[in-house]
């Protein structure tokens, strides 16, 4: 039996009082109230109602305990990126992963691999896969229909996948940025119940309304909460937190679903409404086996300085003390990593494109956010090819084939990026994964594609003679390494892109998502420039 004694933070009855919490067998037997002279404060642990583990670059056992430093006692982790490199293969590594570690990561079936059929993908998850994945899994979800437009225009194969997830009786998680109407209230009619793709909060409140439950995001390059925020106090029971995708840097830095918290207090959220965010909404929404600090609940709950700052200071899971006083207290062993990568060094006659004495399109990026916009422009030329144009920042982006080593690039422009030499390169391309690189020039674009062709996947800058690396052998998505290492070679590279001209948030985490070919309005894939308004290819050439 454990004794955990301060101030206790009822967020179920919306109180705080003295007490003790009585802990046997990883249960909560008591909660006693009396009175004592601790200082700290005792309150349900944090859950990440939506989180891709794979964008924080680490393997979930690492993964692990960045979280639990920072209070959260369980996720609804989305394996949806590792599913496009390796299919079920990925899925399956990710479950066994997670499960050396006592951190509660709760897996979703990813129910859109590929993301579409217009680009190329690792690895296919049929109707069949997903039925096996639901069968085995203790906590049935869903992962968000991505394919929207599949759900709207009734393809089979898009409902095929929402109705196994029915005969399990899963939570399906949605995604369907800016759309509304008739054609959203189809989306949500098919059963999806979440979204967290809002971008303004209008959307939020009609998608509210018809009985959506929106997740709050504040990742490292879609920032949402400034935006949502108000949501909380006006609709406290149809919303949750979640960081999406968040890099490593950022989550030593400033934290995980803490750092929302602390975000919603300094707006003078009551604590009350932001902890049920945090905590109960995700536990009931998605029915996980999460204590929330009641009698007979698991122990899962955190130690906390004050209610302004939100210190932790220890957090427990079943009962057991995972994280206390800054001593992270399990460890990760070592494992094979696993990969599926067969690109070839390329030259750079492969990314020239030809001019055609007409004006071109060019994705427009938007800094802090996954959408884009598009223009035409008159392309800078040379010997009758048409270049990167750095004064008016319009750069050469290139996406690039890693499954098929028989494939040729796809080579398109961009504007955004504020590169002034060098060039950025990673096998982080939301959703296939496939090598995506932007820059100045064509000699470092190919130099920085053939460091992650080298590597067989990473992220790297480029800039002459100068490489900056960050190799990531598991799918080209994630490493095993020290995540402080992670995040100290991660704020170099950072700090190079942006010495070299880059005014984004996230440089890296923006051009990830160039390739995500489900977010409006422009994007580049490994088969061409995609229009997603139209939901179909484009030409370069703007004739």
């Amino acid at each position: 039996m454990k004794t955990y004694t301060g101030n206790i933070v009822d967020v179920i009855n919306r109180k705080i009082f003295k007490g003790s919490v009585i802990v046997e067998n990883g249960i909560i037997s008591e909660i006693i109230e009396s009175d004592n002279d601790i200082d700290n404060y005792i309150m349900p642990g944090f859950v990440d109602s939506h989180v891709h583990i794979e964008s924080s670059m680490l393997i979930p056992s690492i993964f692990a305990g960045l979280a639990v430093k920072s209070g959260t006692v369980a996720t609804v982790s989305d394996p949806h990126e590792i599913a496009n490199v390796l299919g079920v293969k990925g899925v399956d590594f990710m479950i066994e992963n997670a499960s050396k570690t006592p951190l509660k990561i709760f897996f979703t079936v990813p129910s859109c691999v590929p993301a579409t059929e217009f680009e190329t993908a690792g690895a296919v998850i049929e109707a069949k896969d997903i039925d096996s994945l639901l069968e085995k899994l203790p906590v049935k979800i869903l992962g968000e229909v991505m394919n929207f437009p599949g759900v709207i225009f009734d393809d089979k194969n898009v409902h095929e996948k929402i109705n196994v997830a029915k005969k399990h009786n899963a939570i399906i998680d949605g995604h369907i940025p800016g759309v509304s109407g008739d054609d959203l209230k189809k989306y949500i009619n098919t059963g999806i119940s979440t979204d967290h793709e809002c971008f303004s909060y209008d959307e939020a409140v009609e998608k509210i309304k018809l009985g959506m439950t929106i997740l709050i995001r504040e990742g490292s390059a879609a920032r949402n909460f400034d935006t949502l925020y108000p949501l909380i106090s006006e609709f406290n029971n149809m919303c949750m937190l979640c960081t999406d995708d968040s890099h490593p840097d950022d989550i030593i830095k400033y934290g995980h679903i803490d750092k929302i918290v602390k975000m919603g207090l300094n707006k003078d959220i009551n604590i009350f409404d932001i902890l049920t965010t945090a905590s109960v909404n995700p536990v009931k929404h998605y029915k996980l086996p999460v204590g929330l600090l009641q009698k007979n609940d698991p122990a899962d709950f955190i130690i906390v300085k004050d209610l302004k700052n939100i210190e932790i200071l220890e957090t427990i899971i079943n009962g057991e003390p995972v994280y206390s006083y800054q001593r992270l207290l399990f460890n990760s062993d070592k494992i094979n990593p696993i990969n599926k990568f067969n690109a070839e060094k390329i030259s750079a006659e492969k990314i020239s494109v030809e001019d055609k004495n007409t004006k071109i399109k060019v994705i427009e990026v938007i800094d802090k956010e996954l959408i884009t916009k598009s223009f035409s422009v008159t392309p800078k030329t040379e010997d009758g090819k048409i270049v990167s144009d750095i004064d008016k920042d319009i750069l050469k982006i290139v996406v690039y084939n890693r499954y098929d080593s028989t494939s040729r690039p796809m080579t398109g422009f961009i504007n955004g990026f504020g590169l002034k030499s060098g060039a950025i390169a990673g096998s982080v391309a939301h959703d296939s994964h496939n090598i995506i690189a932007v820059g100045t020039n064509d000699t470092d674009i190919v130099n920085a594609i053939n460091e992650i062709v080298e590597h067989k996947g990473g992220l790297c800058f480029v800039n002459g003679m100068d490489y900056y690396s960050i190799p990531l052998e598991f799918g080209g998505l994630m490493t095993q390494e020290n995540p402080y290492d992670v995040a100290n070679k991660y704020e170099i590279l950072n700090k190079q892109i942006k010495t070299a001209g880059s005014n984004l948030t996230s440089p890296f985490m923006t051009l990830s998502f160039m390739a995500l070919l489900v977010i409006p309005e422009l994007k580049i894939g490994d088969k061409g420039l995609f229009d997603i308004t139209k939901f179909d290819f484009v030409n370069l050439y703007d004739e």
